[in-house]
């Protein structure tokens, strides 16, 4: 699964999505927004709302 609109997708499902990604195939969060072709302020404010930030220690994001 794919998420090209993040508005569109449930919070539980942008966790999910962007951890297994970032597991399995991205080293960085940079890399991730590339990948997905992502805006960094649109996904930024997404994990805001989420209540989310990015750890790049662990290459994860965790909830605040």
């Amino acid at each position: 699964m794919e998420i090209h609109n993040l508005s569109h997708l449930e919070g539980a499902m942008v966790y999910s999505i962007v951890n297994e990604k970032l597991r399995l195939e991205c080293d960085s969060l940079d890399d991730l927004l590339s990948q997905l072709e992502l805006d960094q302020q649109s996904f930024q404010h997404k994990l805001d709302e989420m209540g989310c930030y990015y750890d790049p220690v662990v290459n994860q994001l965790r909830q605040k």
